[in-house]
């Protein structure tokens, strides 16, 4: 993950991309979103390459969402006819109003018993969502606790709100890896385009699925990015690939399997990502090393919630601490088993979950697969345990900041996937 900015609702939009182990969790907004809309940016026209159709989920248990549009927008129904038409800059709110949608100004509800509405801005505008500006049109739904909003758009508008949100603001030395990153999303994308289809949309816009800032992520170098490499995907034998990707390998990926169990393919191989010195290109990266720690007592309190709810081992197990080991790696020496010795019983923690159940103190991962451990005991049981470590996600595919390394040694967009995907081809899907 590269840097963090905060948006207008006191959350966070993360500017880069671990791609977490893919949990099967969903993290939404379940809260109102109420903040005053930012003056609509100004900034290019949208590329003219047509592309097929996204849906973003942006938002999912809502209680109620404030709506603008800077060419103001028409208001459709659930069959699609015009409900209202509303004026540039005027804000609109939405609520649940018992099993339908209720909509309108301050001065009263206009559109009543929907199950669905639909924004429009109107002659390519843009639309605001909570003070947060994208392209497309918006939709809103009712889901179980609240409100939906689906943000839909063309794919190449899409990642013109992906690549800055993940590689964060780049100079000019740095294009050819914003290109990289533009054909490695888009083929995301495509591949999993349906991939959530049973909650009305495609895609999380966070890194659960890959981050999506909309207007706000956009910037002229990430908007040359996404033109220039225009509908092109990675593919493996003519099909676009499963294209993972994370921040920060530490000079060596990871094979797919060493991660995700399904992940058996010829292109996601463990590479060695370091130069003719022998210096990784990710060095770059302020996650390249990091260390965390321990006291016993917060080793503890993590165990006691990480291991029941990640491994089921019953809670009344989970007492002092008197070792933890790694006791197994993987070909990139990635730490593959750690074995927590509890009063009663050892307890083997194997693969991605390792990264769940030894986590930092209010964090939700380690950063990564790829440490040492030291640990101190007084009378038999853990005192401190510190990690020293090195780079942050999952590890397979493309890492980004290894990708910013090559691109500033001279490198182009194709050589740099070619490194991190073997034996791919760049195709154009559209």
């Amino acid at each position: 993950m590269i840097p963090v900015s905060r948006d207008c609702t006191g959350g966070t939009v993360a500017r880069g991309h671990s791609t977490l182990i893919r949990v099967r969790i969903l993290v939404v907004a379940v809260l109102t979103l109420t903040c005053t809309p930012q003056e609509a940016p100004q900034v290019a026209p949208p590329p003219l390459a047509a592309s097929p159709e996204i849906r973003i989920g942006l938002v999912a248990g809502a209680a109620g969402l404030d709506i603008t549009g800077d060419s103001g927008f028409t208001v459709l129904d659930a069959d699609g006819g015009t409900a209202a038409a509303v004026d540039p800059g005027a804000r609109w709110r939405v609520r649940r109003d018992g099993a339908s949608l209720a909509a309108g100004s301050s001065a009263g509800w206009t559109v009543t018993g929907q199950s669905t509405l639909t924004f429009v801005p109107r002659g390519g505008g843009l639309i605001a969502l909570g003070g947060r500006w994208y392209r497309g049109r918006l939709a809103v739904t009712r889901d179980r606790t609240g409100l939906t909003a689906i943000n839909t758009l063309g794919i190449e508008e899409y990642l013109q709100g992906v690549v800055g949100a993940e590689l964060g603001y780049r100079e000019g030395a740095d294009l050819e890896a914003l290109a990289a990153q533009a054909i490695v999303s888009r083929t995301f994308a495509i591949r999993n385009l349906g991939k959530r289809a049973s909650t009305g949309f495609d895609l999380l816009p966070s890194v659960v699925d890959q981050v999506y800032g909309g207007i706000g992520a956009e910037y002229p170098l990430t908007l040359d990015a996404v033109r220039r490499t225009a509908g092109q995907v990675l593919t493996w034998g003519g099909t676009p690939i499963d294209a993972f990707f994370f921040s920060t390998c530490a000079g060596r990926t990871a094979r797919g399997t060493e991660v995700f169990a399904a992940a058996d393919r010829p292109y996601l191989a463990s590479v060695r990502d370091s130069d003719g010195d022998g210096q990784a290109y990710c060095r770059i990266s302020p996650r390249y090393r990091w260390r965390e720690e321990w006291t016993g007592d917060q080793l503890r309190s993590v165990l006691r919630q990480s291991l029941p709810a990640i491994l089921g081992t019953p809670a009344d197990q989970v007492g002092s601490v008197r070792g933890v080991q790694i006791t197994r790696r993987t070909d990139s020496d990635r730490v593959a088993r750690v074995t927590v010795t509890l009063d009663r019983s050892a307890v083997a923690v194997d693969g991605p979950a390792i990264r769940q159940v030894l986590r930092p103190v209010g964090e939700a991962l380690l950063r990564s697969a790829v440490f040492q451990l030291r640990e101190s005991r007084e009378n038999g049981r853990v005192s401190r345990l510190v990690a020293d470590g090195a780079g942050s996600g999952h590890g397979v595919g493309f890492c980004q900041w290894g990708a910013l390394g090559r691109a500033r040694a001279g490198q182009d967009a194709s050589t740099i996937l070619g490194a991190y995907f073997p034996g791919t081809s760049i195709s154009r899907a559209y």
